[in-house]
């Protein structure tokens, strides 16, 4: 598979480049990109790559200008520290929306999406487009999950939820009446079936439903201080890197 790499912070593409090689050895990075410009000029001189890896926010402007410029006929891997662009990422060719810092297994259900669309569209030479898009469609989101609590399983609508989080090493949903529930998935699982409209991935420990909310406060440090109307075990606080797209989020829903 023959991969390439459009991101501008030289940090972040070694490590996506070191857990590339981590998850699929066999893997060829074919080259690595920091601007709109030079991924133009790219495309006007080599083949199209099997998946791409794109930040959004690029060193002369937004990757979707590249779209604007060239034909992306391949997948692309959103890699972002920024929630707000989901949307124009799944109509750009995006299978996927990694939030920075990502970890190793972000990157190995990435490439699981992309194993199963290339299994999907095998296996269906006059594939099911409207079946297909509603599986992609991030602002639809999960509309319930079903979890296993006193010998019995349970249907727990998403818009009940008021968070999840992690406690004790496992991942729990917390609802709007304060039922708790345990659940076997990651939250990155979770989060990639969520509307992004809706819910939040606050922290490596939290993610939020809009509704949830109480009240927003500054804190120390430029963070701010989330207070939810349930009550939760630890201060929710949304650090300085984060909070201007985490108050976009709150505006622009």
């Amino acid at each position: 598979m023959n991969i390439l790499i459009i991101e501008d912070e030289l940090k972040a593409a070694k490590s996506l480049i070191t857990m590339i090689a981590a998850v699929r050895p066999t893997a060829k990075i074919v080259s690595q990109l920091q601007s709109v410009e030079s991924v133009v000029k790219y495309f006007s001189e080599n083949n199209m790559p099997d998946l791409i890896f794109m930040d959004i926010q690029l060193a002369d402007g937004l990757s979707f200008d590249i779209f604007k410029k060239v034909t992306i006929s391949c997948p692309v891997i959103f890699c972002t520290a920024y929630n707000e662009y989901s949307l124009e990422a799944f109509k750009a060719n995006g299978i996927d929306y990694i939030l920075k810092p990502f970890s190793r297994e972000d990157i190995e259900i990435a490439f699981g999406k992309v194993e199963q669309l290339k299994n999907y569209f095998q296996q269906n030479l006059v594939p099911d487009i409207g079946n297909l898009l509603s599986r992609l469609d991030p602002q639809v989101g999960k509309k319930s999950f079903l979890v296993f609590k006193h010998n019995k399983y349970v249907t727990v609508p998403t818009d009940a939820i008021a968070y999840f989080c992690i406690k004790h090493e496992m991942v729990h949903i917390v609802c709007l009446d304060k039922q708790e529930y345990p659940i076997n998935q990651s939250l990155e699982q979770i989060f990639s079936l969520l509307s992004p409209s809706m819910f939040y991935r606050l922290n490596r420990q939290y993610i939020i439903n809009f509704n949830a909310i109480k009240e927003i406060e500054p804190y120390f440090a430029r963070k701010l201080y989330v207070k939810l109307i349930i009550p939760t075990e630890e201060r929710l606080l949304v650090n300085k890197e984060k909070s201007s797209s985490f108050l976009h989020w709150m505006e622009n829903r």
